[in-house]
């Protein structure tokens, strides 16, 4: 069964696919998927103790450090405890290893319903993604540190940090998938005025919306709720939407 449409496709335009080649499309795509996110998935485990120290490096830079930590280890307290971390720490460090592929295989994907003009966006596309949620988790890392001393001020003297290991690291990969995520949103944002629902003149019209709605969702989305966090979430996002009006504007849209 094909989907036709009533007027001839010319050269510039995407050759029509069945519904069964979409299918059969998409099940070799998540197939690579699967397949890359298992592999990365034993890279990670075998690399987990330098994964585990650097998740637990910010804590190191805390003035309070010698108090929370038993020479540089975090403690747990239920035997299954352990390998549940591990499982954790090794799933998502696996889809941050494996999102390269998972990209390029979302784009492949979507490639054939494209025109030749707009299939040149790939591995721009790809690139960007990836240093975007980069930078995301840079700045997630940057911020950790200031962020856990300003929510361990609030105990005063009279009580003291002692985190457990399952619930400091659910924390920072919160935080960290947070912050990486959430700078994915300019590509979001190019996509739509690719396919012509948003175009530079709107993105313009709605800049002060914009950045009441980035302000708003940084203080849901950070889970330490304090304002520096909020703030170190909320410009480098608001920078890029501005970035993201001038590259629509660059891209004719």
């Amino acid at each position: 069964m094909k989907i036709h449409d009533r007027r001839s496709p010319g050269p510039s335009e995407p050759p029509e696919m069945s519904l069964m080649e979409h299918l059969e499309e998409l099940r070799n795509r998540l197939f690579k998927i699967v397949l890359a996110y298992a592999v990365c998935c034993a890279v990670a485990w075998y690399l987990y103790s330098q994964i585990l120290a650097l998740l637990i490096e910010p804590l190191t830079r805390l003035p309070i450090a010698d108090q929370i930590l038993r020479e540089g280890q975090l403690i747990y307290t239920a035997p299954t405890e352990a390998f549940l971390i591990r499982l954790k720490v090794t799933a998502f460090t696996a889809m941050i290893f494996a999102l390269p592929v998972i990209l390029w295989q979302l784009w492949r994907f979507v490639t054939p319903g494209l025109h030749a003009n707009e299939k040149k966006y790939a591995l721009p596309f790809v690139f960007v993604s990836l240093l975007l949620f980069g930078l995301g988790v840079t700045v997630a890392f940057l911020s950790l540190p200031k962020a856990l001393e300003v929510l361990a001020g609030f105990a005063g003297s009279e009580l003291v940090l002692l985190p457990r290991a399952a619930d400091y690291l659910s924390f920072v990969l919160i935080l960290i998938a947070a912050f990486g995520f959430s700078f994915e949103f300019p590509i979001i944002l190019l996509g739509l005025t690719l396919v012509g629902v948003l175009s530079s003149a709107k993105l313009r019209a709605a800049r002060k919306i914009a950045w009441v709605v980035i302000l708003v969702l940084a203080a849901v989305i950070t889970p330490t709720q304090d304002p520096i966090t909020l703030m170190i979430m909320a410009v480098p996002l608001g920078l890029l939407y501005e970035g993201t009006v001038i590259a629509a504007r660059l891209m004719k849209r």
